[in-house]
């Protein structure tokens, strides 16, 4: 990093585990960055655009900050006031090699990025947009922010994230419409069902406290033969009195 873009650039970076991580066979990481670009330049062009993604972010990961101004301009046109609020970059730091994206369009909205402006310099009227905005549902997940959310909830563990939403998908309870999860009627029925007749179980809470207890049990410090007992008796007494009262 120092060699190629300048010490301002570099920054050791120290990251914290999560509680009860277990993701070390998760990592996918560059094994040689001084023949990186000889390697990149042996590969077909789909693995090499997937090698510099791997290595261009692995990088950026011990890069600084990128700094920004937040800017307010406001511009005046005859009796008129226009005002943009957004950012202006002063230091690109890790973004010289890695730009996540954002999945949610109103993320992007909120954080634009602004060119640099002069006080008192003229603009050129190229076009004007005439739009009226009602507020919006919250956006529907996309693959990336549900295992963002599953993540921040303690649910599933990296390697189960993937599965996890083929298995709805699979199962047809939730279809993609281009790149958001829409759940189907099936997808509906079903979870109206779970939620009416299983709520402790269709809880983000039990699945996060099940994650915690297997945990537990791997480290020798739940018993499992209990924990399956506190588990299986109240879940087999609810399943048989709901498949006595659901209805068909």
């Amino acid at each position: 990093i120092i060699s190629k873009y300048g010490e301002k650039y570099y920054l050791n970076r120290f990251y914290k585990q999560k509680e009860n991580a277990q993701d070390a066979h998760e990592a996918i990481r560059p094994s040689n960055l001084i023949e990186s670009e000889n390697i990149i330049n042996s590969l077909a062009k789909d693995e090499q655009r997937l090698y510099t993604l791997i290595l261009n972010r692995f990088l950026a990961s011990q890069m600084s900050i990128a700094i920004y101004d937040t800017t307010k301009i406001t511009i005046n046109v005859k009796d008129y006031i226009f005002n943009i609020n957004g950012s202006v970059i002063k230091f690109d730091g890790y973004m010289k090699l890695y730009i996540e994206s954002h999945d949610d369009k109103k993320l992007e909205d909120e954080e634009k990025l602004l060119p640099e402006f002069a006080i008192n310099e003229k603009l050129k009227q190229e076009e004007i947009i005439d739009e009226q905005k009602f507020t919006e549902p919250p956006a529907r997940y996309t693959e990336a922010s549900l295992v963002k959310v599953m993540e921040e909830k303690g649910i599933g563990r990296p390697s189960t994230y993937a599965p996890t939403i083929s298995t709805i998908l699979d199962r047809f309870y939730i279809e993609k419409e281009e790149k958001h999860l829409v759940p189907t009627n099936l997808g509906e029925v079903v979870n109206t069902m779970m939620e009416n007749n299983f709520k402790d179980i269709v809880d983000v809470r039990f699945t996060a406290d099940m994650e915690n207890k297997l945990d537990m049990i791997a480290e020798n410090k739940e018993s499992y033969e209990r924990m399956l007992n506190e588990f299986y008796t109240p879940f087999i007494t609810n399943l048989n009195e709901v498949e006595k009262t659901a209805e068909r």
